[in-house]
């Protein structure tokens, strides 16, 4: 059974390119285009991992990690945070909310697929 993935964006583009190379590489996926939209869309479906931007309205990524993490149903569920942010103050708040891992835009799919597929066994 295929692992299903949501992916967290407010750019529709970069949900679609994400989207597009996980399910070539065989995952299913949901999205949602802000943190709010995430936590509804959680509400009725089970994920295997999370992939979510830092900058986005309505709710943040840090703040949808930490409300992610508060929810039982989520603190194990690997997070990972895809953002043009790269500085290690930012680095540090997300690992301190319960990101998993890190990954910069713009992003190769391949390592976008190989890490998935690391955290996401």
């Amino acid at each position: 059974m295929a692992k299903t993935i949501l992916a967290v964006d407010d750019s529709r583009t970069m949900r679609d390119m994400v989207a597009f190379a996980l399910s070539s590489a065989g995952f299913d996926v949901i999205q949602a285009e802000d943190g709010k939209k995430a936590l509804a869309q959680l509400g009725s479906k089970r994920v295997d991992l999370i992939i979510t931007d830092l900058n986005m309205p309505n709710m943040d990524g840090i703040a949808l990690i930490k409300a992610l993490r508060a929810d039982a149903r989520c603190r194990t569920v690997p997070i990972l945070i895809l953002t043009t942010e790269g500085d290690a103050e930012k680095k540090a708040a997300g690992r301190a909310a319960g990101a998993t891992g890190w990954l910069v835009k713009p992003f190769d799919p391949e390592k976008l697929v190989d890490l998935v597929r690391r955290v996401c066994p």
